[in-house]
This record gives C-alpha cells, structure tokens and sequence, in this order.
C-alpha cells in the first residue's frame, strides 16, 4: 500500500512541477509579446508600462513557486525522513520569503491601485 501512495505521490508531485514550469513559460512567453510590442511604439516603453510587465511576470512567478512547493509537500508526505523534513523546510522558508516580498513588490507597483485608495491607508 505504500509502494502505490509514494508511486501516486510522485505523480502528483511531477504534476505539480511540471505546472510550475508551464507557469513559468506562459508568464514569459506573455511578457516578452507585451514588451515587444511596447518597444515597437513610437517612443518605447514608458516606466509604468515597464512596471506593468514586471508585476506580470512576478504574478506568474509567484503561482509557480506555489506549485513548486505543492510539488515538494507532495514528495516529502510518504514516510519522510528527518533529512527529508529538513529540506522541505528549508525550501519551505526560502520560497515564502521570495513570494512575500515579491507580493510586497507586485501590491506597490499595482497599476489598478488608485490614489483614493492611498489615501484611506493613511488617514
């Protein structure tokens, strides 16, 4: 029985992954179309049209790293052992600080944010 979890486990987990790198390439292939089209305008891309492209493919970056964590969870839940446990979560802890800040990041550089909306969070 648990030949067949950690064989369904290692498909899932390949799943995942293979998710993560399908985010990834979309995100990029997404982004480059965008910037190569802003670049073909009469003056280039402005500094908010190059912020735009940079939280879109932050978006996309970060979705993959949550399916490359789901991926590693998936891996580490049948019989792990304490060496397993322990890169899990040290994968665990790097990921999240990169997705926090690059959270943090995309939130102040949103382009749907407006100024009223700044002005109740400091009030």
């Amino acid at each position: 029985m648990e030949l067949l979890l950690r064989e369904c486990a290692s498909y899932v987990a390949l799943a995942a992954e293979l998710c993560s790198v399908l985010c990834i390439a979309v995100g990029m292939v997404e982004t480059l179309v965008q910037a190569g089209v802003a670049l073909a305008g009469r003056n280039g891309p402005s500094r908010q049209a190059r912020r735009e492209l940079w939280a879109q493919f932050a978006r996309w970056i970060v979705l993959a790293l949550e399916f490359a964590l789901a991926a590693d969870i998936v891996r580490t839940a049948i019989s792990p052992t304490w060496d397993d446990i322990g890169r899990l979560g040290a994968i665990a802890l790097i990921r999240t600080v990169l997705n926090y800040f690059l959270e943090k990041d995309m939130q102040e550089f949103d382009p749907d944010k407006d100024g009223a909306e700044d002005e109740r969070t400091r009030a």
